[in-house]
């Protein structure tokens, strides 16, 4: 199926949008394949400060080439989604490990089921596709978003996804780099927009081509993320951890007191016992701040679904 047009001949406005930085080996590739696979679409291919023939080679294969000097795959995806308007939007990699030919059926299923996010769930076909590192990693993520958050997505750091109008501009892209994919995946959950995930072949990356994902630095990134996360969108959970923690540090630190006071009537270590009184406090006021915060991110969850359903389909 290659167009997702039924009952009109007027196709809606595709953009496929590739943040690539050094992909000079697949760039050409990725975009001749999504041309074929999606003639309707502009494929536009935002160079991230690469020193070889990335744009280069993007252009002279047919896409629109711009470019964004920040590093870091967050900020070229924050400006990918500000400065290109269309209907829908595919995100994909430049690294040739994604089927070009899943996005028709993608982009039907996100038209014809009236849904914001389509993820692109990576089916690995070959071993060197998915390294074992990444794929616990992965599912380390997902466990964990998915208790965060709720309703379970089966690969939450997938960078093939399709998104509507309306989801793409009330995305607020706050990360740098690869946790890009962990913020989209729990700003989708806490609006709870209509969303699904599709099976999509995952390759090997071409000879020449190189990962820019670095498992332990950016595993730490994307944990620092969703702490972030955490706390700015459930933020009585967060502190309601916070003061468990320093409430238990303060019994830990009175209960050696208590006894020496039963014993002899006496308090003789007065310093540690103002310490006690001292976390104990912080314990009560950051669990005052868990219930006034909830209450103010319940106004500004309000105020982002307003801002979504006005962007229209």
């Amino acid at each position: 199926m290659n167009s997702p047009a039924s009952n009109t001949d007027i196709l809606p406005a595709v953009a496929v949008i590739i943040p690539c930085h050094n992909e000079a080996a697949t760039i050409g590739t990725v975009v001749r394949d999504f041309r074929q696979a999606l003639p309707w679409a502009t494929v536009f291919v935002y160079d991230n400060n690469s020193i070889d023939e990335t744009a280069a080679l993007a252009e002279a294969a047919g896409a629109v080439v711009r470019s964004e000097p920040r590093q870091g795959k967050g900020h070229v995806v924050r400006r990918m989604l500000a400065d290109v308007d269309a209907d829908h939007y595919v995100l994909v990699d430049g690294d040739a490990t994604y089927d070009a030919q899943s996005a028709p059926g993608m982009l039907n299923t996100l038209i014809s089921r009236r849904l914001d996010l389509v993820n692109g769930r990576r089916v690995g076909q070959q071993v060197a596709a998915y390294r074992p590192g990444h794929r616990f990693g992965n599912r380390l993520f997902t466990v964990l978003i998915a208790r965060l958050f709720g309703r379970e997505l089966d690969d939450v750091l997938s960078g093939y996804k399709v998104m509507s109008r309306r989801f793409a501009k009330s995305l607020p892209v706050c990360s740098g780099g690869f946790e890009i994919e962990t913020e989209l995946a729990v700003h989708a959950l806490t609006l709870n927009v209509p969303m699904v995930e599709m099976d999509t072949p995952y390759r090997a990356r071409p000879e020449g081509s190189a990962s820019k994902l670095r498992a332990l630095p950016d595993g730490w990134r994307i944990l620092r993320t969703i702490a972030r996360l955490v706390r700015e969108e459930r933020p009585m959970l967060f502190f309601s951890l916070v003061a468990g923690l320093l409430a238990t540090l303060a019994l830990a630190l009175a209960l050696p007191i208590v006894r020496d006071y039963l014993a002899t009537g006496l308090v003789p270590r007065m310093p540690t016992a103002l310490l006690c009184t001292g976390v104990m406090l912080a314990a009560l006021l950051a669990g005052g701040c868990g219930v006034i915060l909830q209450s103010v991110k319940q106004g500004q969850r309000e105020i982002k679904r307003l801002l979504y359903l006005q962007q229209g389909r």
